[in-house]
């Protein structure tokens, strides 16, 4: 049986492009050489798509601070018209037709991507878009899911709409006039968290408790993005569970996070490992963790969402569970919690990255078996 030629794309033109190259390496180093040739695509902060070499395509690759992109390879891309052969962009035919492959490329027809990218640009359902339309199978959420799990504005609309407990939030877009603080206080409570509503890993997120921090929070998260959500806060345990499945999904077990800080800030997800104290299973009464990994499934569910997912929800002290959000393309990162609730959970890193291929092509093949003209 041939290997499998599975592109892993990852970098991009977001915030968390970062935390996407350290993801990216330990799903490289958890492929089955024995089942897969991994082809190597890294999208840099300009947006150029280049086609790595195995063994440099990462510079300073063991600090996760100065970790970054190699400015090397050649530059590529798919094409509805290739069969889901790369591209180069400096040979693209002008007319539709067979793409010529320049030597590089030769035989670098994809089977399956692995889209290991975090946030707007990739994980927002623009890559997933872009596969879709050129005949590659990827690992994920597909389009629609891909979108409204990262729109934290619309995700919690939905969720609200069907039942699921959320936090109370507004939402302001940049040419809103500024409330005042006194009506959100008001509204939301004292103490209220202000965070781009297009964004993960707490990037451009604040914890907010004066008018003054206010003012100053709203500019931070601006920054990222042209809405952005101001949000109640949630006094409780936080806790998360990793879904796995495309129509029939299943549960992790529950981890708990304790951050060392104010709140679970980016430096504490990924570049201090000391920045905050994981306890996978956490330690919950047995009907808690069962309503939270089915709030988790349900939460997949109505967010359509496939591939995989991880669901950060609130404990509050009453027994009350609140969902925070989802992450429809979550880090894989040496102390991310996606594979380490899978791990605890009895799915090893490695069987975990099969497991998420393997749903990539049932979800292939199932979409090739509908009608696409009458």
């Amino acid at each position: 049986m041939r290997k499998l030629k599975v592109a892993i794309i990852f970098g991009g033109k977001s915030a968390e492009h970062e935390v996407s190259l350290q993801s990216a390496r330990n799903v490289i180093d958890a492929l089955d050489r024995d089942r897969y040739e991994p082809v190597l695509i890294g999208i840099d902060k300009e947006g150029r798509w280049l086609l790595g070499d195995r063994s440099g395509f990462l510079l300073d690759a063991d600090d996760p601070s100065r970790i970054a992109l190699a400015a090397s390879g050649d530059e590529v891309t798919f094409a509805p018209e290739s069969g889901g052969r790369l591209v180069p962009v400096a040979a693209r035919p002008a007319v539709p037709g067979p793409a010529p492959a320049g030597p590089a490329l030769a035989g670098a027809a994809i089977d399956v991507a692995f889209p290991i990218l975090h946030g707007p640009l990739g994980e927002d359902g623009t890559a997933q878009g872009f596969l879709r339309l050129a005949g590659i199978p990827f690992v994920g959420a597909g389009v629609l899911g891909s979108a409204v799990g990262m729109d934290k504005d619309v995700m919690k609309r939905l969720l609200r709409d069907a039942g699921i407990p959320v936090a109370d939030f507004l939402a302001l877009r940049k040419h809103d006039p500024e409330p005042a603080w006194e009506s959100v206080a008001e509204r939301l409570g004292p103490v209220v968290f202000v965070k781009p509503a297009n964004m993960g890993s707490s990037v451009g997120v604040s914890k907010v408790r004066s008018a003054a921090e206010f003012g100053d929070a709203l500019e931070g998260a601006f920054r990222w993005d042209r809405k952005v959500l101001v949000e109640e806060f949630i006094e409780g345990r936080e806790l998360e569970c990793a879904v796995l499945g495309n129509e029939a999904p299943e549960a992790s077990v529950v981890g708990e996070i304790r951050a060392n800080a104010d709140f679970y800030s980016y430096a504490a997800k990924y570049l201090d490992e000391n920045g905050a104290a994981l306890e996978i299973p956490a330690g919950l009464p047995e009907d808690v963790a069962r309503r939270a990994r089915e709030l988790a499934l349900r939460t997949f569910r109505v967010l359509e969402c496939e591939g995989l997912a991880r669901v950060d929800m609130f404990l509050r002290p009453d027994g009350g569970l609140v969902v925070n959000e989802i992450n429809t393309m979550p880090g894989f990162t040496r102390i991310s919690m996606y594979p380490k609730l899978w791990e605890a959970s009895g799915v090893p890193y490695p069987e975990l990255v099969d497991r998420l291929i393997a749903l990539a092509l049932e979800r292939a093949e199932r979409e090739r078996a509908l009608s696409t003209s009458r």
